[in-house]
Formats: structure tokens, sequence, C-alpha cells
């Protein structure tokens, strides 16, 4: 079965974004030594999983090629295969993109196909279900040295702890900490 794992970007108490979806608090520029540990994870990747709100930004940004990034990397995350989850779209307005509405039922069919890693890129209600649902294998979260008070949460308010194994943290130059997790499955 293919890895599907999660990047996001979160503060040091736990937020992907402030109460109105403030992403102000994200640390930049990033160094050579986070962008090369970013290459690395994303390599073996062969789809993409969004959010719709998410997906409205990131298809046509990247699609815009966003300044400051390599051809190879507008490449990639232009002809990498997306999946866009959402409730209200009943079809894909982007290019080489897929709608569902069945996340779960997605994602168990994404990872039965032969292929590559599947990586998820947030969406606060994306993330928090993907956790709830126990469909993720692995956790990248990017800690960034800001704490913000209150927020969107990385981690759903359930009647269930989230059990997780520390694979590796990294820390780099330009402050940010990777912390990679794998759940804990009973």
């Amino acid at each position: 079965m293919r890895t599907f794992k999660l990047q996001v970007q979160v503060t040091a108490d736990g937020y992907m974004a402030g109460p109105n979806g403030e992403m102000d608090w994200m640390t930049f520029p990033w160094t050579d030594d986070i962008n090369a540990y970013i290459d690395a994870l994303t390599a073996p990747v062969d789809c993409i999983v969004l959010g719709r709100r998410l997906a409205e930004g990131f298809i046509p940004t990247w699609a815009a090629g966003p300044e400051g990034e390599d051809r190879a990397s507008i490449d990639k995350m232009n002809n990498t295969p997306k999946v866009v989850i959402s409730r209200t779209l009943t079809a894909s307005p982007w290019e080489n993109t897929v709608v569902s509405d069945d996340l779960a039922g997605t994602v168990q069919e994404l990872k039965s196909k032969p292929g590559g890693d599947i990586i998820a890129y947030g969406g606060g209600t994306l993330v928090r279900d993907l956790i709830a649902q126990g469909l993720l294998d692995e956790l990248h979260l990017f800690v960034n040295p800001t704490a913000i008070g209150a927020g969107m949460p990385v981690f759903p308010h359930t009647d269930a702890y989230q059990h997780l194994r520390l694979v590796t943290a990294r820390p780099f130059d330009c402050g940010i900490t990777a912390l990679h997790y794998e759940p804990k499955r009973p």
C-alpha cells in the first residue's frame, strides 16, 4: 500500500491558522536545509490531496508559477494529480484534478492503487478529518517558532487520545523544526 502523509505548517502552540484563518505567523524566508528536506519528503509523491478552500488558492498559485520557486518545483506541483475533498464541488474547475466528497473511501481507493506516496497539504477541515478518522500513515509537522494563543488546531477535539510515535525531529537554520510522527495503531 502507498504511504499517505500530511505536511502542515504549525505554530509552537499547535495551530495551523489563526482564529480568522491568518497565516502571517509563518516563518520566511526558508533556508536551504529546510528546502532540501521538503524536496526529499515530496520526491516520492505522485498524488496531492487538498481540501476545497486550500485548493482554491493553492492550485491557481502554482499554475501561475509562484515567485521564488524554481521551474522543476512548479512543474512537479502542476503535473502531480490532485484530489480535492469537497462537500460543495461536484466537478473540478482545475486541470489534472478530481473532486470527491467521500474522504475515507477516496483515501482507501488511492492507497490501494499502485504508485508513489500521497500527500495532504491541508486545509483545516481536511486535516481535522484525516486525523480524527485515522487515515494518515505519517504526520510531518513544521513547527514555526511563534505562538499565537488561539486559532485552528491541528489536532481535533475527540474523545480519544491521538497516540503518536516520533520518527525524527529536525531543526532548521530558519528556526522551524520538522517533527515526523507516525500514528500508533492499536
